[in-house]
C-alpha cells in the first residue's frame, strides 16, 4: 500500500496543513510554517510560541477542527514538534 492508497495518510496531510496554517497565523510567521515538517521542533525552538500563543493555537484548533480541548488533555509534550500537534489533533478527531 502506498501513501496515496492509505486514507490515514490523507487525513495526516490535511491535518498537518491546517496545523501549519494555524501556527503561521497565531505566530505571524508570514508563511514560514509551510516549510515545517512533522519533525520541526516547536516549544523552546520558536521564541514566539509562549504561553499566550499556545492559548491562541488551542483556541483556533477548537474553532477550525470543531473540537473541545480540556485543560488536562495537553501539556508541554503536545507542543514538542509539528508531528506531536498533528497526532494530538488526529486523536481528537478519531
Amino acid at each position: 500500500m502506498t501513501h496515496n492508497d492509505n486514507p490515514y495518510w490523507s487525513l495526516l496531510l490535511d491535518t498537518k496543513k491546517e496545523v501549519l496554517a494555524i501556527l503561521d497565523e497565531v505566530l505571524s510567521l508570514g508563511g514560514a510554517a509551510a516549510q515545517f515538517d512533522l519533525d520541526t521542533a516547536l516549544l523552546g525552538s520558536l521564541p514566539d510560541l509562549d504561553s499566550m500563543a499556545v492559548v491562541g493555537v488551542i483556541n483556533l484548533f477548537e474553532e477550525r477542527f470543531d473540537i473541545v480541548v480540556e485543560d488536562d488533555e495537553i501539556d508541554g509534550s503536545t507542543f514538542v514538534t509539528v508531528g506531536s500537534l498533528v497526532d494530538f489533533i488526529n486523536g481528537k478527531l478519531a
